[in-house]
Protein backbone atom coordinates (compact mmCIF):
# COMPACT_ATOMS: atom_id res chain seq x y z
CA UNK A 1 0.00 0.00 0.00
CA UNK A 2 2.79 2.24 1.07
CA UNK A 3 4.34 1.44 -2.51
CA UNK A 4 1.50 2.40 -4.28
CA UNK A 5 0.80 5.94 -2.52
CA UNK A 6 4.51 6.69 -3.45
CA UNK A 7 4.53 5.94 -6.73
CA UNK A 8 1.17 8.66 -7.40
CA UNK A 9 2.98 11.85 -8.74
CA UNK A 10 3.34 14.40 -6.28
CA UNK A 11 0.61 16.96 -5.82
CA UNK A 12 1.49 20.43 -5.27
CA UNK A 13 -1.10 23.28 -3.21
CA UNK A 14 -1.64 26.84 -4.84
CA UNK A 15 0.60 28.19 -2.03
CA UNK A 16 3.10 26.08 -3.29
CA UNK A 17 3.06 27.43 -6.79
CA UNK A 18 2.76 30.73 -5.82
CA UNK A 19 5.77 31.07 -3.93
CA UNK A 20 7.43 28.74 -6.85
CA UNK A 21 7.07 31.59 -9.42
CA UNK A 22 8.54 34.56 -7.05
CA UNK A 23 11.86 33.47 -8.12
CA UNK A 24 11.07 33.79 -11.53
CA UNK A 25 9.94 37.82 -11.03
CA UNK A 26 13.24 37.95 -9.46
CA UNK A 27 15.41 36.69 -12.45
CA UNK A 28 12.94 37.91 -15.14
CA UNK A 29 13.33 41.50 -13.35
CA UNK A 30 17.05 41.58 -13.67
CA UNK A 31 17.61 39.64 -17.22
CA UNK A 32 14.50 41.86 -18.66
CA UNK A 33 16.83 45.34 -17.92
CA UNK A 34 20.18 43.38 -18.94
CA UNK A 35 18.42 41.77 -22.51
CA UNK A 36 16.14 45.15 -22.97
CA UNK A 37 19.15 47.90 -22.66
CA UNK A 38 22.41 46.01 -23.01
CA UNK A 39 23.16 46.57 -26.51
CA UNK A 40 21.12 50.03 -26.45
CA UNK A 41 23.40 51.53 -23.67
CA UNK A 42 26.78 50.82 -24.45
CA UNK A 43 26.24 51.78 -28.61
CA UNK A 44 23.62 54.17 -28.97
CA UNK A 45 24.14 55.42 -25.31
CA UNK A 46 27.84 54.79 -24.91
CA UNK A 47 28.74 54.82 -28.27
CA UNK A 48 30.57 52.07 -28.34
CA UNK A 49 31.31 50.46 -31.30
CA UNK A 50 29.93 47.30 -32.96
CA UNK A 51 32.92 45.48 -33.35
CA UNK A 52 33.93 45.82 -29.35
CA UNK A 53 30.43 44.77 -28.52
CA UNK A 54 31.11 41.93 -31.20
CA UNK A 55 34.03 40.95 -29.40
CA UNK A 56 32.92 41.23 -25.94
CA UNK A 57 30.01 39.18 -27.27
CA UNK A 58 32.40 36.35 -28.26
CA UNK A 59 34.09 36.11 -25.30
CA UNK A 60 31.14 36.30 -23.26
CA UNK A 61 30.07 32.76 -25.38
CA UNK A 62 33.06 31.17 -24.84
CA UNK A 63 32.85 31.60 -21.29
CA UNK A 64 28.90 30.61 -21.19
CA UNK A 65 30.15 27.55 -23.32
CA UNK A 66 32.13 26.27 -19.98
CA UNK A 67 30.23 27.41 -17.18
CA UNK A 68 26.79 25.94 -17.86
CA UNK A 69 27.93 22.44 -18.24
CA UNK A 70 30.49 22.46 -15.20
CA UNK A 71 27.99 24.09 -13.03
CA UNK A 72 25.37 21.67 -14.21
CA UNK A 73 27.78 18.81 -13.20
CA UNK A 74 28.53 20.25 -9.88
CA UNK A 75 25.15 20.51 -8.56
CA UNK A 76 24.38 17.01 -10.22
CA UNK A 77 27.13 15.52 -7.68
CA UNK A 78 26.50 18.27 -4.87
CA UNK A 79 25.50 16.02 -1.59
CA UNK A 80 24.29 17.60 1.28
CA UNK A 81 22.39 18.19 4.26
CA UNK A 82 20.69 21.19 2.89
CA UNK A 83 20.68 19.90 -0.68
CA UNK A 84 22.34 19.95 -3.96
CA UNK A 85 20.01 22.62 -5.42
CA UNK A 86 18.92 25.30 -3.12
CA UNK A 87 22.23 25.99 -1.34
CA UNK A 88 23.75 27.29 -4.53
CA UNK A 89 20.38 29.45 -5.48
CA UNK A 90 20.31 30.88 -2.19
CA UNK A 91 23.58 32.16 -1.47
CA UNK A 92 24.53 33.00 -5.26
CA UNK A 93 21.61 35.91 -5.04
CA UNK A 94 23.62 38.82 -3.53
CA UNK A 95 26.43 38.30 -5.80
CA UNK A 96 24.06 38.30 -8.94
CA UNK A 97 22.54 41.75 -7.49
CA UNK A 98 25.98 42.80 -7.62
CA UNK A 99 26.94 42.03 -10.91
CA UNK A 100 24.03 43.35 -12.54
CA UNK A 101 24.69 46.99 -10.99
CA UNK A 102 28.46 47.35 -11.86
CA UNK A 103 27.34 46.36 -15.71
CA UNK A 104 25.26 49.99 -15.77
CA UNK A 105 28.32 51.99 -13.57
CA UNK A 106 30.18 52.21 -16.75
CA UNK A 107 32.53 55.49 -17.35
CA UNK A 108 30.60 57.73 -19.19
CA UNK A 109 33.09 59.28 -21.96
CA UNK A 110 35.49 56.84 -21.50
CA UNK A 111 37.57 54.98 -24.52
CA UNK A 112 36.34 52.35 -26.38
CA UNK A 113 39.00 50.14 -24.70
CA UNK A 114 37.93 51.19 -21.36
CA UNK A 115 34.43 50.43 -22.02
CA UNK A 116 34.91 47.12 -23.56
CA UNK A 117 36.93 45.82 -20.74
CA UNK A 118 33.94 47.11 -18.28
CA UNK A 119 31.36 45.92 -20.43
CA UNK A 120 33.28 42.72 -20.71
CA UNK A 121 33.90 42.01 -17.17
CA UNK A 122 30.84 43.07 -15.97
CA UNK A 123 29.09 40.47 -18.39
CA UNK A 124 30.88 37.41 -17.50
CA UNK A 125 30.77 38.12 -13.51
CA UNK A 126 26.82 39.03 -13.99
CA UNK A 127 26.39 35.81 -16.49
CA UNK A 128 28.00 33.64 -14.38
CA UNK A 129 25.42 33.94 -11.06
CA UNK A 130 22.57 34.44 -12.98
CA UNK A 131 23.89 30.90 -15.19
CA UNK A 132 24.14 29.30 -11.57
CA UNK A 133 20.64 30.57 -10.25
CA UNK A 134 18.87 29.65 -13.74
CA UNK A 135 20.77 26.35 -13.71
CA UNK A 136 19.22 25.53 -10.08
CA UNK A 137 16.25 26.92 -10.99
CA UNK A 138 15.41 25.21 -13.72
CA UNK A 139 16.59 21.60 -12.82
CA UNK A 140 14.53 21.76 -9.80
CA UNK A 141 10.95 21.63 -11.93
CA UNK A 142 11.34 17.92 -12.40
CA UNK A 143 12.61 17.15 -9.37
CA UNK A 144 9.29 18.38 -7.04
CA UNK A 145 6.78 16.31 -8.98
CA UNK A 146 6.18 13.30 -11.53
CA UNK A 147 3.26 14.95 -12.89
CA UNK A 148 3.25 16.58 -16.33
CA UNK A 149 -0.27 18.63 -14.96
CA UNK A 150 1.79 19.97 -11.94
CA UNK A 151 4.42 20.89 -13.61
CA UNK A 152 2.64 22.71 -15.86
CA UNK A 153 1.08 24.65 -13.18
CA UNK A 154 4.11 25.18 -11.72
CA UNK A 155 5.53 26.71 -15.10
CA UNK A 156 2.80 28.61 -15.24
CA UNK A 157 3.24 30.08 -11.81
CA UNK A 158 7.04 30.73 -13.07
CA UNK A 159 5.48 32.18 -16.46
CA UNK A 160 3.22 34.80 -15.65
CA UNK A 161 5.86 35.97 -12.71
CA UNK A 162 8.62 36.48 -15.14
CA UNK A 163 6.44 38.09 -17.60
CA UNK A 164 6.01 40.08 -15.28
CA UNK A 165 9.05 40.89 -14.26
CA UNK A 166 10.22 40.39 -17.91
CA UNK A 167 7.52 43.90 -18.36
CA UNK A 168 8.89 45.39 -15.27
CA UNK A 169 12.44 45.28 -16.91
CA UNK A 170 11.24 47.15 -20.04
CA UNK A 171 9.15 49.40 -18.10
CA UNK A 172 11.16 50.24 -15.46
CA UNK A 173 14.72 51.45 -18.06
CA UNK A 174 11.96 53.37 -20.36
CA UNK A 175 11.08 55.61 -17.34
CA UNK A 176 14.31 56.38 -16.12
CA UNK A 177 16.63 56.19 -19.28
CA UNK A 178 18.09 59.65 -20.18
CA UNK A 179 15.71 60.98 -23.56
CA UNK A 180 17.77 64.15 -23.84
CA UNK A 181 21.49 64.68 -24.42
CA UNK A 182 22.36 66.48 -21.35
CA UNK A 183 20.29 64.24 -19.00
CA UNK A 184 21.70 62.57 -16.34
CA UNK A 185 22.32 58.87 -15.64
CA UNK A 186 21.45 58.99 -12.13
CA UNK A 187 17.96 57.78 -12.13
CA UNK A 188 18.90 55.26 -14.01
CA UNK A 189 21.38 53.82 -12.31
CA UNK A 190 19.49 54.16 -8.68
CA UNK A 191 16.85 52.36 -10.88
CA UNK A 192 19.11 49.81 -11.17
CA UNK A 193 20.24 49.53 -7.62
CA UNK A 194 16.71 48.93 -6.15
CA UNK A 195 15.70 46.06 -9.23
CA UNK A 196 19.07 44.43 -8.09
CA UNK A 197 18.55 44.01 -4.13
CA UNK A 198 14.15 43.56 -4.52
CA UNK A 199 15.16 40.45 -6.86
CA UNK A 200 17.77 39.52 -4.52
CA UNK A 201 15.29 39.58 -1.45
CA UNK A 202 12.25 37.66 -4.15
CA UNK A 203 15.01 34.93 -5.04
CA UNK A 204 15.86 33.84 -1.56
CA UNK A 205 12.01 34.08 -0.51
CA UNK A 206 11.98 31.48 -2.42
CA UNK A 207 14.32 29.06 -1.23
CA UNK A 208 13.19 29.30 2.10
CA UNK A 209 9.81 27.85 0.82
CA UNK A 210 10.61 25.17 -1.31
CA UNK A 211 12.40 21.58 -0.06
CA UNK A 212 14.33 19.32 -2.45
CA UNK A 213 13.52 15.77 -2.54
CA UNK A 214 16.00 13.78 0.02
CA UNK A 215 15.62 10.82 -2.64
CA UNK A 216 17.53 12.16 -5.46
CA UNK A 217 20.54 13.66 -2.85
CA UNK A 218 20.63 10.43 -0.54
CA UNK A 219 19.99 7.44 -2.63
CA UNK A 220 21.39 8.45 -6.37
CA UNK A 221 25.00 8.08 -6.37
CA UNK A 222 26.57 10.69 -8.90
CA UNK A 223 27.65 9.87 -12.08
CA UNK A 224 31.43 9.80 -13.17
CA UNK A 225 32.12 12.96 -15.31
CA UNK A 226 32.75 11.09 -18.80
CA UNK A 227 29.45 8.97 -18.53
CA UNK A 228 27.59 11.46 -18.02
CA UNK A 229 28.91 13.51 -20.60
CA UNK A 230 27.74 10.20 -22.69
CA UNK A 231 24.66 9.53 -22.02
CA UNK A 232 23.94 13.34 -22.33
CA UNK A 233 25.13 13.30 -25.82
CA UNK A 234 23.52 10.08 -26.72
CA UNK A 235 19.72 11.12 -25.68
CA UNK A 236 18.53 11.98 -28.73
CA UNK A 237 15.44 13.52 -27.32
CA UNK A 238 17.74 16.28 -25.57
CA UNK A 239 19.38 16.31 -28.60
CA UNK A 240 16.41 17.40 -31.36
CA UNK A 241 15.26 19.71 -27.90
CA UNK A 242 17.83 21.63 -27.55
CA UNK A 243 18.69 22.39 -31.46
CA UNK A 244 15.01 23.81 -31.46
CA UNK A 245 15.80 25.83 -28.30
CA UNK A 246 18.75 27.12 -29.81
CA UNK A 247 16.60 28.79 -32.49
CA UNK A 248 13.56 29.55 -29.96
CA UNK A 249 16.50 31.78 -27.44
CA UNK A 250 17.97 33.02 -30.78
CA UNK A 251 14.29 35.05 -31.60
CA UNK A 252 13.25 35.82 -27.92
CA UNK A 253 17.10 37.80 -27.39
CA UNK A 254 16.75 39.71 -30.95
CA UNK A 255 13.04 40.82 -30.22
CA UNK A 256 13.98 41.72 -26.78
CA UNK A 257 16.92 43.96 -27.62
CA UNK A 258 14.81 45.51 -30.46
CA UNK A 259 11.93 46.28 -28.91
CA UNK A 260 12.91 49.78 -28.13
CA UNK A 261 14.29 50.42 -31.80
CA UNK A 262 11.22 48.94 -33.23
CA UNK A 263 9.29 52.00 -31.00
CA UNK A 264 11.68 54.43 -31.06
CA UNK A 265 12.97 54.65 -34.80
CA UNK A 266 10.32 52.36 -37.07
CA UNK A 267 6.93 53.13 -34.84
CA UNK A 268 8.34 56.34 -33.20
CA UNK A 269 5.70 55.81 -30.43
CA UNK A 270 5.55 55.15 -26.49
CA UNK A 271 7.24 51.79 -25.59
CA UNK A 272 4.65 51.05 -23.63
CA UNK A 273 2.38 50.70 -26.39
CA UNK A 274 4.43 48.25 -28.32
CA UNK A 275 5.14 46.15 -24.85
CA UNK A 276 1.25 45.88 -24.50
CA UNK A 277 0.68 44.82 -27.88
CA UNK A 278 3.52 41.84 -26.87
CA UNK A 279 2.87 41.09 -23.35
CA UNK A 280 -1.08 41.49 -22.93
CA UNK A 281 -1.72 38.72 -25.52
CA UNK A 282 1.74 36.61 -24.16
CA UNK A 283 0.18 36.53 -20.81
CA UNK A 284 -3.45 35.39 -21.55
CA UNK A 285 -1.99 32.79 -24.11
CA UNK A 286 0.19 31.43 -20.93
CA UNK A 287 -2.86 29.71 -19.26
CA UNK A 288 -4.47 28.51 -22.58
CA UNK A 289 -1.17 26.95 -22.81
CA UNK A 290 -2.84 24.41 -20.78
CA UNK A 291 -5.59 23.14 -23.00
CA UNK A 292 -3.75 23.30 -25.92
CA UNK A 293 -1.19 20.91 -24.49
CA UNK A 294 -4.40 18.62 -22.84
CA UNK A 295 -4.90 18.33 -26.48
CA UNK A 296 -1.99 17.87 -28.61
CA UNK A 297 0.67 17.10 -26.24
CA UNK A 298 3.50 19.54 -24.44
CA UNK A 299 5.44 19.01 -27.80
CA UNK A 300 2.53 19.58 -30.18
CA UNK A 301 1.41 22.33 -28.71
CA UNK A 302 4.86 24.10 -28.58
CA UNK A 303 5.15 23.29 -32.34
CA UNK A 304 2.24 24.80 -33.17
CA UNK A 305 2.51 27.99 -30.90
CA UNK A 306 6.33 28.64 -32.35
CA UNK A 307 4.87 28.67 -35.57
CA UNK A 308 2.21 31.20 -34.57
CA UNK A 309 4.84 33.14 -33.18
CA UNK A 310 7.27 32.77 -35.91
CA UNK A 311 4.38 34.20 -39.14
CA UNK A 312 3.73 36.78 -36.45
CA UNK A 313 7.39 37.93 -36.49
CA UNK A 314 8.16 37.39 -40.62
CA UNK A 315 5.27 39.64 -41.06
CA UNK A 316 7.00 42.35 -39.74
CA UNK A 317 9.64 42.77 -41.76
CA UNK A 318 6.48 43.49 -44.67
CA UNK A 319 3.90 44.78 -42.53
CA UNK A 320 2.72 48.35 -43.38
CA UNK A 321 3.76 50.51 -40.15
CA UNK A 322 0.52 50.50 -38.66
CA UNK A 323 0.15 46.92 -38.36
CA UNK A 324 3.12 46.14 -36.87
CA UNK A 325 1.78 46.16 -33.36
CA UNK A 326 -1.13 43.30 -34.65
CA UNK A 327 1.86 41.37 -36.00
CA UNK A 328 3.59 41.92 -32.28
CA UNK A 329 0.68 40.35 -30.51
CA UNK A 330 0.38 37.11 -32.44
CA UNK A 331 4.06 36.72 -31.98
CA UNK A 332 3.49 37.61 -28.02
CA UNK A 333 0.24 34.79 -28.13
CA UNK A 334 3.16 32.22 -29.97
CA UNK A 335 5.72 33.16 -27.79
CA UNK A 336 3.38 31.59 -24.82
CA UNK A 337 4.59 28.27 -25.75
CA UNK A 338 8.67 28.83 -25.25
CA UNK A 339 7.54 30.75 -21.92
CA UNK A 340 5.60 27.82 -20.62
CA UNK A 341 6.50 24.58 -22.50
CA UNK A 342 10.42 24.15 -23.05
CA UNK A 343 10.99 23.04 -18.84
CA UNK A 344 8.35 20.58 -19.34
CA UNK A 345 9.60 19.15 -22.48
CA UNK A 346 13.12 18.86 -20.46
CA UNK A 347 11.08 17.45 -17.58
CA UNK A 348 10.44 14.63 -19.71
CA UNK A 349 13.79 14.37 -20.93
CA UNK A 350 14.96 14.13 -17.84
CA UNK A 351 12.18 11.55 -16.75
CA UNK A 352 14.11 9.37 -19.96
CA UNK A 353 17.24 9.64 -18.78
CA UNK A 354 16.63 8.27 -15.73
CA UNK A 355 15.41 5.03 -16.97
CA UNK A 356 18.63 4.58 -18.49
CA UNK A 357 21.49 6.12 -15.75
CA UNK A 358 19.00 5.48 -12.55
CA UNK A 359 19.72 9.06 -10.88
CA UNK A 360 18.31 12.37 -11.68
CA UNK A 361 20.57 14.42 -13.42
CA UNK A 362 18.34 17.39 -14.57
CA UNK A 363 21.64 19.90 -13.80
CA UNK A 364 23.53 17.95 -16.88
CA UNK A 365 20.48 18.67 -18.90
CA UNK A 366 19.91 22.52 -18.55
CA UNK A 367 23.71 23.12 -18.33
CA UNK A 368 24.42 21.54 -21.95
CA UNK A 369 21.49 22.96 -22.74
CA UNK A 370 22.57 26.76 -22.20
CA UNK A 371 26.20 25.53 -23.73
CA UNK A 372 24.52 24.96 -26.78
CA UNK A 373 21.86 28.14 -26.57
CA UNK A 374 23.43 30.57 -24.72
CA UNK A 375 25.64 31.40 -27.44
CA UNK A 376 22.87 32.42 -28.87
CA UNK A 377 22.32 35.64 -26.43
CA UNK A 378 25.90 35.49 -27.72
CA UNK A 379 24.89 35.92 -31.22
CA UNK A 380 21.59 38.57 -30.74
CA UNK A 381 23.51 40.79 -28.85
CA UNK A 382 26.70 41.12 -31.82
CA UNK A 383 24.21 41.16 -34.86
CA UNK A 384 21.68 43.95 -33.50
CA UNK A 385 24.33 46.41 -33.73
CA UNK A 386 26.00 44.55 -36.75
CA UNK A 387 23.21 44.64 -38.72
CA UNK A 388 22.27 48.43 -38.02
CA UNK A 389 25.76 49.87 -38.74
CA UNK A 390 25.81 47.68 -41.93
CA UNK A 391 22.24 49.58 -42.64
CA UNK A 392 23.89 53.41 -41.93
CA UNK A 393 21.33 53.46 -38.50
CA UNK A 394 23.00 56.74 -36.78
CA UNK A 395 23.34 56.41 -33.49
CA UNK A 396 21.64 58.78 -30.58
CA UNK A 397 26.25 59.21 -29.56
CA UNK A 398 26.49 60.32 -33.51
CA UNK A 399 23.81 62.89 -33.25
CA UNK A 400 24.79 64.62 -30.06
CA UNK A 401 22.92 62.38 -27.52
CA UNK A 402 20.01 63.01 -29.18
CA UNK A 403 17.79 59.93 -30.92
CA UNK A 404 17.93 60.49 -34.71
CA UNK A 405 14.15 59.61 -35.80
CA UNK A 406 15.24 60.69 -39.77
CA UNK A 407 16.82 57.25 -40.14
CA UNK A 408 17.53 56.22 -43.69
CA UNK A 409 14.75 53.52 -45.01
CA UNK A 410 17.89 50.95 -45.11
CA UNK A 411 18.26 51.65 -41.32
CA UNK A 412 14.86 51.22 -40.83
CA UNK A 413 14.75 47.99 -42.66
CA UNK A 414 17.85 46.71 -40.22
CA UNK A 415 15.50 47.05 -37.35
CA UNK A 416 12.97 45.10 -38.91
CA UNK A 417 15.09 42.40 -39.68
CA UNK A 418 16.37 41.94 -36.57
CA UNK A 419 12.84 42.46 -34.22
CA UNK A 420 10.61 40.35 -37.03
CA UNK A 421 12.16 39.20 -39.89
CA UNK A 422 15.66 37.02 -38.50
CA UNK A 423 13.72 35.65 -35.67
CA UNK A 424 11.18 34.95 -37.29
CA UNK A 425 12.26 32.37 -39.37
CA UNK A 426 13.93 31.11 -36.49
CA UNK A 427 10.98 30.50 -34.49
CA UNK A 428 9.66 28.18 -37.85
CA UNK A 429 12.58 26.63 -38.28
CA UNK A 430 12.71 25.55 -34.09
CA UNK A 431 8.57 23.99 -34.84
CA UNK A 432 10.25 21.96 -37.70
CA UNK A 433 12.81 20.11 -35.68
CA UNK A 434 10.21 19.27 -33.25
CA UNK A 435 8.94 17.11 -35.57
CA UNK A 436 11.78 14.70 -34.48
CA UNK A 437 11.08 14.58 -30.72
CA UNK A 438 10.24 11.28 -30.40
CA UNK A 439 8.46 11.51 -26.77
CA UNK A 440 5.37 11.34 -27.38
CA UNK A 441 2.60 9.37 -27.19
CA UNK A 442 2.26 5.96 -25.58
CA UNK A 443 6.21 6.23 -25.62
CA UNK A 444 6.33 9.24 -23.42
CA UNK A 445 3.37 6.91 -21.19
CA UNK A 446 5.57 4.03 -20.69
CA UNK A 447 8.13 6.24 -19.55
CA UNK A 448 6.24 7.74 -17.04
CA UNK A 449 4.74 4.99 -15.50
CA UNK A 450 8.37 3.48 -14.94
CA UNK A 451 9.69 6.68 -13.77
CA UNK A 452 6.51 6.46 -10.63
CA UNK A 453 7.72 2.97 -10.22
CA UNK A 454 11.72 3.81 -9.61
CA UNK A 455 10.34 6.77 -7.57
CA UNK A 456 8.87 4.28 -5.07
CA UNK A 457 11.80 2.57 -4.98
CA UNK A 458 14.02 4.79 -4.36
CA UNK A 459 11.96 6.15 -1.68
CA UNK A 460 11.42 2.68 0.21
CA UNK A 461 15.65 2.59 -0.15
CA UNK A 462 15.50 6.12 1.98
CA UNK A 463 13.40 4.73 4.51
CA UNK A 464 15.23 1.73 5.09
Amino acid sequence: MQTNEAARPVKLSLGYKVVWGIAALGTSLISGVYGAMLTIFYQDYLGVSAKWIGIASLIYAIWNAINDPLFGYITDSTRSKRGRRIPYMRYTAPFLALTFILVWFAPQGAGDTTLFIWMLVTMLLYDTCYTMIGLVYSALLPEVTESDSERNGLQISSSLFGLLGTLLGFIIPDLVRPKTGDASFLPFRVAMIVIAVVAMVLIISTTLKVKERREFTQVDKPLPLGQALRYTFTSKSFLVLVSANFMSILMQSLLLGAIFYLADYVLQINTMILLACLFIPLIIGVPITTLIRKRLGVVGAQQLLLVIAGIGLTLVAVAPAALIPVCIALAGFGLSGPQTLTNLLFAQVADEDELRTGVRREGAFFGVNALITKPAQSVAIALTPFVLEATNFVTREANNGVAFLNQPESALFGIRAVGGLIPGLAMLLGAIILIWYPLKGEKLAEIQRKVLDLHAKKHAMLRD
